[in-house]
């Protein structure tokens, strides 16, 4: 693991400077998404030893599904970036970010590891700005329901509560780009305690369209379904959007 630093970006009026985590990983081995699905650790980020840092955003590149022995996780391998936006307290002084990182990386079982690392972050053009460019384009982009899905856009055309026994099940139509062969849909709750099902895909789709399913389980103890703002990911070939629907 290590950090990188590349040009700034305007944030309302407050410069921001870009950096970036970077994990790689061997081959056959993985690491978690924000939300790791069936298993799995999502990676844990301690900014809080950094001097002249007032907030560090992270962003999350679409992640990929991964299926074994009947148990999906969510998450990433081979190499990994997450991009970062640094909001000084001072534009004017020196900046070092320091970050903590916990997180997991798995092959056919699973390991803790730890990492540390710091980087003074000089505010101008690197060596890893195309490789951070690259990584920001990776950023799933925030849409709304039913927004887009011109041809070759991808899109969440709308979201559907079912009734059923036990429980009731969400439907998600996706609009996906003509040709796109690596489409998929992942869906969190409006808070880390909740374990929603992968969606998996289901038949009825009507040409152009995906549709992904999962039962409104995996809530916590006392929570309703009832308004609860879901955040739903669909990823199609590089593609990726983001949403987020109040279940009515």
């Amino acid at each position: 693991m290590r950090l990188i630093a590349a040009d700034t970006i305007t944030q309302g009026d407050t410069p921001g400077l870009r950096a970036g985590i970077q994990i790689q990983l061997a081959a056959g081995w993985k690491t978690y998404w924000r939300y790791p699905g069936d298993s799995g650790v999502p990676p844990r980020f301690d900014f809080t030893h950094s001097e002249n840092v007032k907030q560090v955003v992270v962003a999350w590149p679409a992640p990929h599904r991964f299926t074994e022995g009947g148990d999906t996780s969510i998450g990433y391998k081979g190499d990994v970036t997450f991009p970062l936006v640094v909001v000084p307290q001072d534009p004017g002084k020196p900046t070092m970010l320091r970050l903590d990182l916990d997180y997991a990386i798995c092959e056919k079982m699973c390991v803790p590891a730890t990492a540390k690392a710091e980087l003074a972050l000089p505010g101008g053009t690197t060596a890893h700005d195309a490789a951070l460019a690259a990584a920001e384009a990776s950023v799933p982009k925030a849409a709304s329901v039913g927004e887009g899905g011109e041809p070759g856009a991808l899109a969440i055309r709308g979201v559907k509560r079912e009734p059923g026994t036990p429980l009731p099940r969400v439907v998600v139509d996706v609009a996906v780009p003509e040709g796109a062969t690596d489409v998929d849909l992942f869906a969190e709750g409006p808070t880390a305690d909740w374990a929603l099902p992968v969606p998996e895909p289901v038949a009825g789709a009507p040409a152009g369209h995906r549709l992904f399913a999962f039962k409104l389980d995996g809530l916590p103890p006392g929570a309703s379904a009832q308004g609860a703002a879901l955040r739903l990911t669909a990823v199609a070939d590089g593609q990726a959007v983001e949403v987020v629907y109040h279940l009515d």
